[in-house]
């Protein structure tokens, strides 16, 4: 991937060319879910923290070292500070159903690996989001567009466990409704998620196999609770839940992010944003509000602007805007979500009006999708 940030100097081909999403059906959830156990790692240092522990403890007791756990202080409930890549499709993943909450998701995901990729050699269990195999192959896609299907991919991994989680609320939805169970929903997803919907049908109720999974996920919830209100990431003036504001409306995709054949060049390579279809001569809005630090004509992306948002969790966010008919806006000009900022053309390497729309999160392209309203 070109981990270099968009310059003047950068004026690689972007252009139309529609390449179709892969398509799969959905099947049911297989069997039932267990936490993933310690890893090596764990089995290894676990005894020697118990110990240390042990003598720090009994020192305190006995005044030998201040105690470093006072009793009158509260266990820290501030956000974890996740990678800042992950927010967007944690709440693509819970917008597919009413009952997910992105804070829920990402609980599991902390429950489930604490965000590690470690493969369990016990279990099988691959990713931040623990599949195995069999898992994978109901759930699994190529979300992201980076040309394969992995667990190990954060955001394939992200999106199949909400596709699951949101199957398995409608089936608990349905049971609530004929009256077979009875529960919070949430609460009823998460227990089928850990034992089956068989397990929670026959309980009628959440079962008590599942309640320490249950606890433990609703426990690590509020770390997450930022997720799930419209202004986390700062807000970008758009749909509720949106990091970023539709630069064209509507949002309709010609040529998605991942790799592609260029059109013009007949050059494979990584397609570094989206194209939307529009008109030419229509207003280009920008996403969110920044600074811009672009605004010139480049020979491969025509028109360019690109806008530098500030940070989203320590990391630099930009959007870029190519391949315009004029420029309306200037250098150093501090902009809000929505101003015009060109006009949608076919300048540059380009096979007819369109806009390429990019996001550059610390250096490095991502797919745009997720960070725009949810199916956008």
């Amino acid at each position: 991937m070109n981990d270099e940030r968009p310059s003047v100097a950068q004026a690689a081909g972007e252009t139309d060319g529609e390449r179709p999403e892969a398509r799969h059906e959905q099947q049911e959830p297989a069997g039932k879910r267990r936490r993933r156990g310690p890893g090596p790692f764990t089995l290894l240092l676990l005894p020697g923290l118990v110990t240390v522990t042990g003598v720090a403890t009994f020192l305190a007791l006995t005044g030998g070292l201040p105690t470093p756990w006072p009793e009158d202080t509260e266990p820290e409930k501030a956000a974890v500070d996740i990678d800042p890549s992950y927010v967007p499709w944690l709440r693509k993943a819970a917008s597919a159903c009413t009952v997910l909450e992105p804070s829920v998701l990402a609980a599991q995901i902390d429950q489930l690996s604490g965000w590690s990729d470690d493969t369990d050699e016990f279990s099988g269990q691959k990713g931040i989001a623990a599949f195995t195999d069999s898992e994978w192959r109901t759930w699994g896609r190529d979300d992201d567009g980076n040309g394969h299907s992995s667990p190990r991919d954060p955001a394939d991994a992200i999106m199949a466990l909400g596709r699951q989680d949101c199957s398995l609320a409608e089936k608990v939805t349905e049971l609530r409704t004929e009256g077979r169970v009875n529960g919070d929903l949430v609460d009823l997803t998460l227990a089928a998620y850990a034992e089956g919907p068989e397990a929670v049908t026959k309980a009628g109720r959440v079962p008590p196999t599942a309640e320490t999974y249950l606890a433990e996920v609703e426990a690590l919830v509020p770390r997450y609770e930022a997720l799930d209100r419209a202004d986390a990431g700062g807000g970008a003036g758009g749909a509720a839940g949106a990091l970023l504001a539709a630069p064209v409306s509507p949002l309709t995709i010609t040529s998605p992010f991942g790799s592609r054949e260029h059109p013009l060049t007949g050059v494979t390579k990584l397609h570094t944003g989206v194209d939307f279809a529009a008109p030419h001569g229509a207003p280009v809005g920008a996403a969110r509000a920044g600074r811009v630090v672009f605004a010139a004509s480049t020979a491969a992306y025509g028109n360019r602007v690109v806008i530098d948002h500030g940070s989203i969790q320590g990391k630099r966010l930009e959007t870029t805007y190519s391949h315009l008919s004029s420029l309306e806006t200037v250098v150093g000009r501090n902009v809000e979500a929505g101003t015009t900022i060109g006009r949608v053309g076919s300048t540059g390497l380009s096979t007819g009006p369109h806009l390429h729309f990019e996001v550059v999160l610390d250096g490095y392209y991502t797919d745009p999708r997720p960070w725009l309203a949810p199916g956008g």
